[in-house]
């Protein structure tokens, strides 16, 4: 088994959880999130995780828990920004403020990831850096205002860092889920739709973990998983 670490941001009990599971198979598996009784429970649940209770907007505070994780634990060899923040909102009503806390969690903190974590891998002569995001990355609905700007801000981010990362032997790759997540939450707003109307967090997980593994001559930036019933 693997000595190597994986950075996991955002572990709701959906997406965040699935891919902690998954990558603690085969990594040491350092865990953010602001729950820190949902991170307590799986270090309990999934071995060689590690908690680390963090609000990834918090600038500095996010600062001093990587650079916690990285005394603790060593260096990553992957990471993957599952945190986000999101809302629907009409253009007109929307509070910058929450423009700008979006922006702090989906796109700054991924700049704060990719600027500690990518200097190692680059002397670890590998590594991945992956950000998980919807198609509000590739286009601005209405309603969506509060967080579609930030989310195509993070793509556009990532995709500088792969150009300029990828030559140094880092992949860096952008999952966008055109997708209903199978979380309790959207079982109860999607009320009787069948079970392959969602999209299962451990397959999502399983894609994240396959495009952080593949080989250099074929690699990812851009993916997009979705249902085979969703229409696009």
């Amino acid at each position: 088994m693997s000595s190597k670490l994986c950075i996991i941001t955002g572990v709701g009990p959906g997406t965040g959880t699935a891919l902690v599971r998954r990558f603690a198979e085969n990594y040491r598996v350092a865990m953010i999130t602001r729950d820190s009784e949902r991170l307590e429970a799986l270090c309990e649940a999934v071995p060689r995780t590690s908690a680390y209770p963090c609000n990834v907007a918090d600038a500095e505070a996010f600062a001093q828990t990587l650079a916690t994780i990285e005394r603790d634990l060593g260096h990553a060899s992957v990471v993957v920004h599952n945190a986000v923040g999101g809302g629907i909102k009409d253009i007109l009503s929307l509070e910058p403020r929450v423009l700008e806390r979006n922006f702090k969690i989906n796109t700054m903190a991924l700049l704060q990831l990719i600027q500690t974590c990518a200097p190692a891998m680059i002397d670890q002569d590998g590594g991945a850096i992956l950000a998980t995001g919807n198609t509000a990355a590739y286009r601005g609905r209405g309603g969506f205002s509060p967080f579609a700007p930030t989310k195509a801000a993070q793509r556009i981010l990532l995709e500088s860092a792969a150009r300029e990362l990828g030559p140094q032997g880092v992949h860096a790759c952008y999952v966008a889920i055109d997708a209903v997540i199978d979380v309790p939450w959207t079982r109860e707003w999607y009320e009787g739709k069948p079970d392959d109307f969602f999209c299962q967090p451990a397959d999502i997980a399983q894609e994240c973990y396959h495009l952080a593994h593949q080989p250099r001559s074929a690699w990812t930036f851009d993916t997009v998983i979705r249902p085979f019933g969703e229409t696009w």
